[in-house]
C-alpha cells in the first residue's frame, strides 16, 4: 500500500517513488504523469526502476513525461533511456521551459494516487488519494502541458 500524508527526505521519495512504480504494476495503472525540472534526484536508470516500468508496461498504458531539461536522462539514467526507446509508443516526454512557462512541479500523478513534492531541494511532500489534492496537481500538471513542446526524443536521427 501506498503512503498517504507527509514525507520528508530524500530516502523517503526515492521508497514513494519506487513503491508507486511497483503498484503501477500489480494495480493495473493505465495511466502514470512523471513530473520534474530535471529529474536530476529520481531512481529512475536503477535496475529496480526498468523492472517496475517493464512489468507495467502494455498495450493501453500511458506514460507523460514533463520535464524543464531532459539533459540528464543521457548521463544518470541510461537504462532508462534503453527502456524508453523500446516503449517509445506508450510515452509522451514534455518539455516545459522558457519564459512564460509554469514552474514544473515535482510529482507523480495517477487516477488513483499522487506525490508531490513540495520542496524538491529538502526532499519534503505529500502523498495520498485525495481527489481535491490529486486534481488541483493534475491541473499544474496540465498547465505545464498546455505550453510544453515535444522533448527527449526515443532517438536522434541524422542526415
Amino acid at each position: 500500500m501506498l503512503d498517504d500524508g507527509a514525507f520528508d527526505g530524500r530516502t523517503a521519495f526515492r521508497d514513494l517513488l519506487q513503491g508507486a512504480l511497483a503498484a503501477a504494476a500489480q494495480q493495473n495503472w493505465r495511466e502514470l504523469i512523471l513530473s520534474d525540472a530535471t529529474f536530476a534526484d529520481w531512481p529512475l536508470g536503477e535496475r529496480s526502476s526498468i523492472e517496475a516500468l517493464q512489468a507495467w508496461a502494455t498495450s493501453g498504458r500511458s506514460l507523460q513525461l514533463i520535464a524543464g531539461d531532459f539533459g540528464i536522462f543521457e548521463r544518470e539514467h541510461p537504462r532508462f533511456v534503453q527502456w524508453r526507446q523500446r516503449w517509445d509508443h506508450i510515452l509522451v516526454c514534455s518539455l516545459c521551459s522558457g519564459s512564460g512557462t509554469p514552474t514544473v512541479p515535482s510529482a507523480i500523478w495517477t487516477p488513483g494516487w499522487f506525490l508531490h513534492r513540495i520542496d524538491p531541494v529538502r526532499c519534503r511532500g505529500v502523498s495520498g488519494t485525495a481527489p481535491e489534492r490529486r486534481v488541483a496537481l493534475r491541473q499544474l500538471l496540465d498547465e505545464c502541458l498546455r505550453h510544453g513542446r515535444p522533448g527527449f526524443a526515443a532517438s536522434t536521427l541524422g542526415l
